[in-house]
């Protein structure tokens, strides 16, 4: 057994609404082979992961699995639930999976959940299943588990800790989503996007992007801090600067005992020396201090408590008593007994991943204990507290008690004044008091302000080691999206099998109407106000997520297409609108995708994944896009359906507004928006831009799609119309039935490319020209055999001379092979047409041109649109306005 590849679904999905895995596994040996097999498997799995014993399964219930492998379970099914299980071992937060065959003997998809935020190329998800592909085949072939499984796990664990959002960032986009704000982590970085469009916003830990780089300056020296605080009349302790050893001892004597000692732009706590009483502790703090060659701050030390008080905006939002690394003798047990106990707490971790940090005997303990005559094999008494150092900071393993409703009035106001002299909208302040729930003693030197931090981290408030949480994240992401905010812009989302790219076009068209510069992605690139900012086939979850960070868009139209869905998810969450134009054979034998009904599977989760409430718009005349509105997922959403048809007699449509639903339709020859008590006429089907006077009826239908979504979204009936007559189709949508002129003959330019649409534009051919006419056709080879040849024969039902040739990009097929299929296809569906080859594009046209008589249209086939361009171009072809 071993795994293929991997496959990383970072948005929504068709198996959940979270990010996914998808681990394509090759049972080898152990193929059509189940655990009753091999006797004793199960007892050695469960000694190997007594965990498993609580897995549910598909039992819905703890002992499911147990079940499951007694019965007779094959081996890809046991992996998933033993890589769930190691995951959990390291602390790695997943509950969901799911295993499904392949379409193999001995293949297997395992669906595994992934944690919001994990760094998407993190090699961490394939260590596991590698190491959950070992543990089983160990235990099938030899009865071991396989390796150190121990040792591998502490190495997961490890890589996993590095990897997580620490503590405050992770607490942010928690606070974000329950806020339904969307949340976007940068690469591996603490580095979070909040929000959509010209609501986006950036937080790095509790900074963000409105936090005063000057304040954040001023604050990271220390010195600078205390001059702006000591000018506003604020309590700072005494101090000075010092960059050797005899400065440092000189500050000592004009300052006077006790003194504290500690890097000008330190953190953390880190070389913190306080309380000190000699010139030779001050020597020896300031060698350790300004190791890193930077100066040192020796100043007054103030007597009493540690405090630290959050401030957000203009708001004392919590406030923690810190106390130092410390243990509790029981009497037996060393100090490095206890240490030891102490960090077995799954609240302690390295860093700053956990709420408490590990207690640590490192030099700077070392030299603490040995001042009251301890070392570490020193045993203290049952109750005595040891502390192992004199600096109270959770990053030196110290701990907190919330005191944020003791705070007295005096220092709220003492510490907001401090938050506005420095010029931070987030920040924590360390101080020295007596006592904090007092007011403020009268006497200099009685109390003071320690250190102001910009980026003050969280965990202390969070997750207290004594009192009550405060949940002092929300308190920030309030501050960024007010309450009542969401931090969304309007999202439009548009799949399809056809007519997706003209109607993702037509929607950004209609929406710019009232003044909104629109974000849209498409096959032929991402544009923003109308302009073309990455040119690539951009409907996937990669342009999405382009659009959605930008600044100035206030509102997204977003072209998903099939591909994106299946091998990345998708790059948004929750729609306001979901468009889907129709459903029908397309991609067939592509990423595993075999019948109609599996192109159904893919294309509902744009309907599945639209806010509650929000608006789907439905092809009434195509029953499997029609249907998509009774899929339990999609009700679950409670949205509001709004179906468009050619006609208000289709039966779906009557019942609907019946119903009192809204629906779009074509009467008396009209765009109209109706209800069962009214109809409201948009614009006569003759005036849509690139629908040849009304005869181009899927034009038409992508009119009617484009303007219930428009009108779900609240635009002017009167906007709507204007900006269906002026969507220009070669300024605005080149490429899709733009129609040109080359000496006396009509060109049609179209992207059509399966029986569907070349049915449809076949169609419109006969309509506007009432003759026969030539086609030049290519084919993408990316499709199965059998939908290229279907595709052939649409082609031949319409032409009787068609012109056959291959584009450049063959997309993996052999020389002159789409030829043959799509000649194949024509003789099937007609016998009598006679078919041209063609060695390339410009051969295609020139060929057409000369079988083709004068007035006699020409449809053109294309898979790049640019080379088509060009070509007309030379051949001096002239636009037919309004597709006429």
């Amino acid at each position: 057994m071993h795994l293929e590849h991997l496959r990383r679904l970072n948005g929504p999905n068709v198996y959940v609404s979270r990010p996914v895995v998808i681990a394509r596994l090759d049972l080898g040996e152990l193929t059509e082979r189940e655990t009753t097999d091999v006797p004793g498997f199960a007892e050695r799995l469960v000694c190997a992961l007594p965990g498993l014993a609580d897995h549910h399964c598909s039992a819905g219930r703890p002992g499911g699995l147990l079940t499951a492998m007694a019965r007779g379970t094959y081996f890809g099914h046991v992996t998933e639930h033993v890589t769930l299980e190691l995951s959990a071992m390291i602390g790695r937060d997943v509950c969901f999976g799911r295993t499904v065959w392949a379409g193999a003997p001995g293949r297997y998809d395992l669906i595994l959940e992934r944690p919001w935020d994990e760094p998407a190329e993190t090699p961490l998800v394939g260590d596991l299943i590698d190491l959950a592909v070992r543990t089983v085949t160990g235990l099938v072939n030899d009865g071991e588990a396989g390796g150190a499984l121990d040792a591998e796990l502490a190495a997961l664990a490890s890589l996993h800790e590095r990897t997580r959002l620490g503590v405050s960032t992770a607490a942010l986009a928690h606070a974000a989503r329950r806020r339904g704000v969307p949340v976007r982590r940068v690469g591996d970085l603490n580095l979070l996007q909040l929000g959509y469009g010209r609501h986006r916003r950036t937080v790095w830990a509790a900074m963000t992007d409105r936090t005063s780089a000057i304040g954040v300056e001023a604050a990271g020296d220390k010195m600078l801090t205390k001059r702006l605080l000591e000018s506003a009349g604020l309590p700072v302790p005494e101090g000075l600067v010092v960059t050797t050893v005899e400065e440092a001892i000189a500050a000592y004597e004009e300052i006077g005992a006790p003194v504290v000692v500690k890097p000008l732009a330190g953190h953390h706590g880190e070389s913190v020396w306080i309380e000190l009483a000699d010139a030779g502790e001050v020597a020896a703090a300031f060698s350790a201090a300004s190791a890193d060659g930077d100066a040192v701050l020796v100043e007054t030390y103030v007597p009493g408590r540690d405090h630290r008080v959050l401030v957000v905006g203009d708001r004392v939002v919590a406030a923690a008593e810190l106390s130092p690394a410390r243990v509790t003798g029981d009497g037996v047990s060393t100090i490095a007994d206890l240490v030891a106990a102490a960090n077995t707490d799954p609240a302690r971790g390295e860093g700053h991943g956990r709420p408490l940090t590990r207690l640590a005997l490192g030099a700077t303990e070392l030299t603490h204990l040995a001042r009251r005559g301890l070392n570490p094999s020193s045993v203290p008494n049952a109750g005595e507290v040891v502390t192992l150092r004199r600096n109270a900071n959770l990053s030196t393993g110290g701990t907190s008690k919330d005191v944020t409703d003791h705070v007295h009035p005096d220092v709220v106001r003492l510490c907001r004044r401090v938050a506005a002299t420095v010029g931070l909208d987030i920040c924590g302040i360390d101080l020295r008091l007596p006592d904090i729930a007092a007011p403020l003693p009268p006497n200099a030197g009685a109390s003071g302000v320690i250190e102001v931090n910009a980026s003050p981290g969280l965990r202390m408030h969070l997750a207290p080691y004594e009192g009550r949480p405060r949940d002092v994240a929300a308190e920030i992401i309030d501050r960024l999206y007010p309450p009542g905010t969401s931090g969304r812009v309007p999202i439009v989302a548009v799949t399809g099998t056809n007519g997706k790219t003209t109607t993702v076009r037509m929607i950004a068209h209609l929406l710019a109407q009232d003044g909104r510069r629109i974000g849209m992605t498409s096959t032929e690139g991402v544009y923003v106000g109308g302009e073309l900012i990455y040119r690539a086939d951009a409907s996937g979850p990669r342009s999405a997520a382009m659009v959605l960070a930008d600044r100035t868009v206030d509102a997204a139209v977003l072209e998903t297409a099939r591909g994106g869905i299946v091998r990345r998810g998708l790059g948004y969450d929750r729609a306001d609108v979901a468009v889907l134009t129709n459903i029908t054979d397309d991609h067939l034998g592509v990423d595993d995708i075999t019948t109609v009904d599996d192109l159904v599977e893919i294309k509902a989760l744009v309907a599945e994944e639209i806010r509650r409430g929000g608006h789907l718009v439905l092809n009434a005349d195509d029953p499997r896009t029609a249907a998509l509105a009774d899929r339990p997922r999609v009700r679950d959403r409670e949205p509001v359906v709004r179906y468009f048809a050619m006609s208000a007699a289709e039966p779906r449509v009557e019942r609907h507004l019946r119903a009192g639903g809204v629906a779009y339709f074509v009467e008396d020859g009209l765009l109209t928006e109706g209800t069962a008590e009214e109809r409201l006429a948009l614009l006569p089907a003759a005036d849509v831009a690139g629908s040849f006077g009304g005869l181009a009826r899927h034009v038409v239908g992508n009119a009617l799609a484009a303007a219930a979504a428009a009108r779900a979204l609240g635009m002017r009936a009167d906007l709507v119309a204007r900006g269906l007559r002026s969507f220009e189709p070669h300024d605005l949508n080149p490429g899709r039935g733009c129609a040109f002129r080359i000496d006396d003959r009509p060109v049609v330019v179209d992207y059509a490319h399966n029986p569907a649409a070349v049915a449809a534009v076949g169609e419109l051919m006969r309509r506007v020209w009432r003759r026969d006419g030539v086609a030049a056709v290519t084919l993408p080879g990316d499709r199965c055999d059998d939908l290229v040849i279907d595709t052939a024969r649409a082609v031949a039902r319409s032409f009787g001379r068609v012109v056959v040739y291959e584009d450049e990009d063959l997309r993996g097929r052999r020389p002159g092979e789409m030829s043959g299929l799509i000649r194949r296809g024509l003789v099937d569906a007609r016998p009598d047409v006679h078919v041209h080859p063609a060695g390339d594009l410009k051969g295609a046209v020139g060929i057409a041109l000369g079988v083709s008589a004068p007035g006699e249209p020409i449809l053109l086939l294309y898979e790049k649109l640019q080379p088509v361009m060009d070509l007309l171009d030379t051949l001096g072809a002239t636009l037919v306005p309004g597709a006429l």
